[in-house]
């Protein structure tokens, strides 16, 4: 029986775009990688293409591609995929210890890191009472709709509209000897914070500490401590706080040196700068017991 004809499968670097050829019956994981190796042998100064270099996209959405689990969902996702088609997938490379190209570089417009950003909707107004038909010409007598008397206002369903879609970034990390903390991430702080009951739970100060002793005398020093996020690890001054909603706080000093980049669009979309690392941020909302929004300054 004839062996099925390989596929072509479109690859993109930070700065070239190539194409290479996929075989089901024949690839695996570190064949591909030899073959992205050899076509990218000079941009990347010489070095194989390894685990955490390659991501591919499929329905929209970038995926790893660093281990067998993950090639055995990619070689899935050919099979029931039409080739070239819509949902085709894409591949990607990149060493993440490299820096990613800033203008004037070229950077190439089809690796998605660079890919332009969708326009945010222009806001609609909503008709108001006194606007008249222009199909008539003539005014209309508008009822006014009375609303019952226990209905929530509109300018506080605005303000809740407003504060859901608009959350505070948290993204997941290490300090110290404790791992997968979830962390604020909000340069409107100066430094790195950690809250008091996670420093005493953690061994960062005693449990029996006594006001004066890291009290409550104002913010306290606690020394420096590696935190890592993606896959760098950077040492910063951690300083104790009262601060009861978040573990841990990054603030600007984390965010100068690992040159933080936000996107005014996707508030999810953030990139270190340093490493050129895209890192996972999920926006959380903050409400007390009665349910009512806990706006973090």
């Amino acid at each position: 029986m004839a062996q099925p004809a390989p596929s072509i499968l479109d690859v993109h670097t930070p700065t070239s775009s190539f194409a290479i050829l996929y075989a089901d019956a024949e690839d695996s994981l570190e064949t591909l990688f030899a073959k992205l190796s050899k076509k990218t042998l000079a941009e990347l100064n010489g070095r194989h293409v390894r685990s955490g270099w390659v991501k591919y996209e499929w329905n929209s959405i970038v995926w790893n591609l660093d281990d067998a689990s993950d090639y055995a969902i990619f070689a899935w996702r050919m099979k029931s995929a039409t080739p070239g088609g819509e949902g085709w997938p894409v591949l990607f490379v990149h060493n993440p210890d490299a820096p990613l190209p800033t203008p004037p570089e070229y950077q190439n417009p089809s690796f998605y890191m660079f890919r332009p950003k969708p326009a945010p909707p222009s806001p609609r107004l909503p008709a108001t009472p006194e606007s008249s038909s222009a199909a008539s010409g003539k005014s209309r007598k508008r009822t006014k709709v009375s609303q019952p008397q226990n209905a929530v206002p509109r300018f506080k369903k605005d303000f809740e509209k407003f504060h859901n879609e608009n959350g505070v970034r948290t993204i997941a990390g290490s300090i110290g000897p404790v791992n997968n903390v979830r962390m604020l991430l909000k340069s409107g702080y100066r430094h790195v914070y950690i809250s008091r009951k996670f420093a005493i739970k953690n061994g960062f100060i005693p449990r029996d500490a006594a006001p004066g002793h890291y009290g409550y005398s104002g913010i306290v020093n606690l020394g420096k401590w590696p935190i890592t996020v993606g896959r760098t690890r950077t040492v910063h001054s951690v300083y104790l706080t009262e601060e009861s909603h978040f573990d841990v706080i990054l603030g600007r000093s984390f965010v100068e040196r690992r040159q933080i980049k936000f996107d005014a669009v996707d508030p999810t979309d953030v990139v270190c700068g340093d490493t050129g690392e895209k890192i996972d941020c999920e926006l959380v909302i903050l409400k007390d017991g009665k349910g009512q929004i806990v706006t973090v300054t």
